[in-house]
């Protein structure tokens, strides 16, 4: 049956990329993996092999691989995507030796894609579990560990009519969990090679933190404040309730970077703001000493920004969910977001913490943007507190390669 189903979902995906450019991007992606492999793979070297279904996925292996590549140079690393979305934007990563798509979980394509990538160990990272992947993988006696996974009861494995797809668990080597909760539902389905060690993400802000650009145009227009918001990955309900404070507080200054940059919308928060503002690529060279609102146009820029500002807000929690909480905490500043923020743990423990405060309409970001404001010791307090919560939280990727080596 599960073979079945993969092979209807290539038809339909090839089928798709017809009309979708992203998924033709990986139709074609999957053409090519095999040729890569001849092409690059040097026979004479070991090479480990991490999965990433994503962006976000790559980004939690991403400490793990670095790590690897300086502690154990003798091991080479093959990375795989299944989405575009992770491999174009990461297919000139550094890090990796070799970096392609994950060919679809069919017999034919796995003993191809093992015959040629030949790994001695396999890192699939948070939510990936392929069927024909680990059972071959297994007979192979390849060690396979699943990384920052997490797991939650509403899962096909902890169904009642989970037993069939269950298996797959039983194939891997170890798993390194989140939390109590993954290895308490593992329990209960008879798997107990694993191991609570965290998100390896609190590792990955850490290192970005470390890494954080001074970026002098923007510090230039920070100036002597010590009252700037900076609002990441924004959205438009988001902006409304900044935009809406910021016009009528003329003593803080603005850092806005909005999760959508086109002109349309850029226009649209000039038009909102009543106060003098500047795009950040328009702003070399120019005397930012009376603009009171920098609108960040470009990309790459947010996570080092975040270092400016005495508080942050993170967009995306009045829509579909949050962005990321942990590149504002780990400066040891306030965060805060919008409502719809259950689906995310660490958002949750944040504000558990006392790190973050959730609003839920412009009543609540006022009274706390006011309080913040006012009260030093309060904001030095909840800063504290989130940074703090980074940093207790680190340290998943050295306590996965202590017990894989």
């Amino acid at each position: 049956m599960y073979n079945i189903a993969i092979y209807f979902y290539l038809l339909a995906i090839k089928f798709v990329g017809l009309f979708n450019k992203k998924v033709k991007l990986m139709c074609q992606g999957h053409k090519q993996v095999f040729d890569i492999l001849r092409q690059r793979r040097d026979k004479e070297s070991r090479y480990l092999w991490f999965h990433a279904a994503s962006l976000g996925e790559f980004e939690q292996g991403r400490p793990l691989i670095e790590r690897i590549r300086k502690q154990y140079p003798q091991y080479k690393v093959l990375l795989t995507f299944f989405s575009p979305s992770g491999y174009e934007v990461r297919k000139n990563y550094e890090g990796a030796d070799i970096i392609c798509y994950l060919p679809l979980d069919t017999p034919r394509n796995v003993r191809r894609f093992l015959n040629l990538a030949r790994p001695s160990m396999t890192f699939f990272i948070k939510y990936e579990f392929w069927q024909n992947y680990m059972k071959a993988l297994q007979h192979r006696g390849i060690p396979t560990y699943s990384v920052s996974s997490i797991f939650r009861p509403n899962q096909v494995f902890f169904r009642w009519y989970g037993a069939t797809y269950r298996k797959v668990l039983t194939r891997i080597t170890h798993f390194f969990v989140q939390n109590e909760e993954s290895v308490r539902l593992l329990a209960s389905c008879g798997i107990t090679n694993a191991t609570i060690v965290g998100d390896t993400r609190f590792d990955r802000v850490l290192e970005i933190f470390q890494a954080a650009k001074q970026l002098p145009l923007v510090e230039r227009f920070k100036g002597d404040c010590h009252k700037v918001l900076v609002a990441g990955s924004s959205w438009q309900p988001d902006e409304e309730l900044i935009i809406d404070y910021f016009n009528r507080h003329p003593e803080m200054k603005l850092i806005i970077a909005p999760h959508v940059v086109n002109d349309n919308h850029l226009a649209w928060i000039e038009g909102k703001l009543n106060r003098p503002s500047m795009r950040y690529t328009k702003a070399l060279g120019a005397d930012l000493s009376r603009v009171d609102c920098l609108i960040i146009d470009c990309y790459g820029l947010l996570s080092s920004i975040y270092r400016y500002g005495e508080i942050s807000y993170v967009g995306g929690g009045f829509g579909v969910g949050i962005h990321n909480v942990l590149e504002a905490a780990v400066y040891g500043i306030p965060v805060l977001f919008g409502p719809n923020n259950q689906r995310f743990r660490e958002a949750r423990q944040l504000l558990a913490t006392g790190g973050a405060f959730e609003i839920h309409n412009s009543t609540d970001f006022n009274a706390t943007m006011d309080r913040l404001f006012t009260d030093e010791a309060f904001l030095a307090q909840s800063g504290e507190r989130a940074g703090h919560y980074v940093s207790d939280n680190a340290g998943a990727a050295d306590a996965v390669l202590k017990e894989v080596f």
